[in-house]
């Protein structure tokens, strides 16, 4: 593994780790991946899995960057100095660095959570296919950029009661529709991201590409959710292959302690490991 920043490609420099593919040898590398991580406090829940499926991916002959957007992780900058807009930016200048060193092969764009709306819309700018992976994928950013404005609404709740969260949301919106920051949880959310989050949903790539869709359930007979099932209805008609999974284990993203889901880091090294198989056959 080689930590290192991104310079000349992205302003200010981004903080990245690349992991090179150890087997099998450099010359029948398997594919590149771009990992584009969580937003906010989700990023961290979710290192630790990251972390064990970029070496596996990297054992299993896959070269693999996980670069910290600007304003996150060990990346220059502050959170509330980012936008949306620059964190696409920073995940096309990332690719471009992985396809300048590992060129002629696969690119898969993986992504987690809100990182796969960030998978999405670059598919749509490169300029070659790429395929996608999707760890337990937000398919809409607005629910989930309401979500995480329900952490200061609870706070205010427990403070003042109805009244005070009523209105505490209207003080956000107001913030944020003036071009202002809202401090949520320790998060100088921006207006900048906080607008392009509540824009995103997932797109059909323009390219013919493979899709693996991973989510993760504690329920005995999970089922995927109907957004999803009509997200994949789509690639399929759009020419793409689509593999989905649903696997046993916890919400990790989510958790109070950090967790590990096992069975989807299983399920992701076989499923592209198969996928550049089939490519190579």
């Amino acid at each position: 593994m080689e930590a290192l920043y991104l310079t000349g490609a992205s302003s200010p420099p981004l903080f990245a780790l690349h992991h090179p593919a150890r087997s099998p040898a450099p010359a029948a590398l398997r594919g590149a991946v771009l990992y584009l991580h969580p937003f906010a406090e989700e990023m961290n829940k979710v290192r630790r899995m990251a972390a064990l499926q970029a070496r596996a991916l990297a054992t299993a002959g896959f070269a693999v960057l996980q670069p910290d957007l600007r304003g996150c992780g060990d990346s220059d900058g502050e959170f509330d100095d980012a936008s949306w807009s620059g964190w696409l930016d920073d995940a096309a200048a990332a690719a471009h660095w992985l396809r300048e060193r590992h060129p002629d092969t696969p690119l898969w764009l993986w992504g987690a959570r809100a990182g796969c709306l960030l998978a999405t819309a670059l598919a749509d700018r490169l300029d070659i296919a790429a395929n996608l992976l999707c760890w337990a994928p937000v398919a809409s950013g607005r629910p989930h950029l309401q979500q995480f404005l329900r952490i200061k609404l609870a706070g205010a709740l427990m403070d003042g009661g109805q009244a005070a969260a009523a209105g505490g949301l209207a003080d956000m919106k107001r913030t944020l529709d003036g071009g202002g920051t809202v401090d949520v949880a320790g998060y100088g959310l921006p207006a900048a991201v906080a607008k392009g989050l509540d824009a995103a949903k997932l797109t059909v790539p323009p390219k013919p590409a493979h899709i693996v869709w991973l989510d993760v359930s504690s329920r005995a007979e999970p089922t995927l959710a109907p957004a999803a099932e009509r997200f994949l209805d789509d690639c399929r008609a759009a020419g793409h292959q689509v593999d989905s999974r649903i696997v046993a284990g916890p919400a990790f993203w989510q958790t109070t302690e950090i967790e590990e889901a096992p069975a989807l880091l299983e399920a992701t090294t076989e499923l592209l490991c198969a996928s550049a198989a089939a490519l190579a056959a």
